[in-house]
């Protein structure tokens, strides 16, 4: 597994090679060694499974905080997604910026977005799924977002954002004050 770093400091790219045959492929979506060895968060607590069912939808941006911050390891198991993380961190050298990343069914692309980040994605196709590693537990008393038109962001989504839940439409804003997570 090669891990690629981000223009976010802490965010990275994982990449497994994808070993294609007349049968299909396999692809090693994670290895908590490789992550150990660079440093990384390498035991997560949960397995998570969504799936978006129409191009344009957007889930997030969510992130939970300290003590409960999570980091995640996601990747794209059907159809197309960009994926978007967030820096909150306080003090990071990229506070509040942003980086996207397209992921597909096809490519051997997995992100790592690490605790004191927002993440979201946007379907691109119509009925895609991403299976995510979280390090700890959904905690709703700890959980937060940030609305995906935050113009304190400005995240350029690829398609005309529609389908949002209730929730993501009416997550806030950020205040011009806000000056970060714990990580």
């Amino acid at each position: 597994m090669d891990i690629l770093p981000t223009k976010l400091p802490g965010a990275y790219i994982l990449q497994s090679k994808l070993i294609r045959d007349d049968r299909g492929y396999f692809i090693r979506l994670f290895c908590s060694d490789s992550l150990r060895k660079a440093g990384l968060e390498s035991r997560f607590n949960q397995i998570n499974c969504s799936l978006t069912l129409k191009a344009g939808c957007i889930r997030g941006l969510h992130y939970q905080v300290a003590p409960m911050a999570e980091t995640k390891v996601v990747r794209c198991v059907r159809g197309r997604v960009w994926d978007v993380m967030v820096d909150l961190r306080k003090n990071s050298p990229s506070f509040l910026k942003w980086q996207g990343i397209e992921l597909s069914e096809h490519e051997d692309t997995v992100v790592y977005v690490p605790a004191g980040f927002a993440h979201g994605i946007q379907a691109l196709e119509n009925e895609s799924q991403i299976v995510y590693a979280s390090s700890v537990p959904y905690s709703p008393q700890y959980e937060k977002g940030i609305r995906f038109s935050d113009p304190l962001i400005a995240v350029q989504w690829p398609i005309l954002p529609q389908g949002l839940s209730d929730k993501d439409s009416n997550l806030p804003l950020l205040e011009k004050k806000f000056s970060g997570v714990e990580e």
